[in-house]
């Protein structure tokens, strides 16, 4: 069984208000430049607050994806030791840049955007 066959299904309904899919886009950006500390204090402030669901869940997907991105960061560099390690972060850089663009667009759009290749750690 696989991370994605867990996952609950984003909810069907009407498409999230304006001022969460900017909440939402935001928390995506911030991971560009703050890995996860910009999705983890915008999680942190609106998890208690069960009408901004969207905001909450994409936060978290946010969360969840720089955690990723920084264990990978982190294996990057103990792999420099035997020089793959610095072909291999450029990489990880470029796909965190490009993913969180796409799942910025997709927020801004008020659609619910899973990151690939996730671990899943915040549920």
């Amino acid at each position: 069984m696989s991370d994605f066959d867990t996952v609950t299904p984003p909810p069907v309904g009407a498409p999230a208000p304006a001022d969460q899919r900017t909440m939402a886009l935001v928390a995506h950006l911030l991971g560009i430049f703050t890995w996860f500390i910009g999705p983890l204090i915008i999680w942190m402030i609106n998890k208690d607050d069960n009408s901004k669901g969207f905001v909450i869940d994409q936060a978290k997907e946010a969360l969840n994806f720089q955690i990723t991105i920084t264990i990978a960061m982190l294996i990057c560099i103990v792999l420099m030791i035997v020089i793959i390690g610095g072909l291999l972060a450029p990489l990880v850089g470029l796909l965190n840049l490009v993913f969180c663009i796409i799942a910025a667009v997709k927020a801004n759009n008020g659609e619910y955007y899973r990151y690939p290749f996730t671990l899943r750690l915040i549920k």
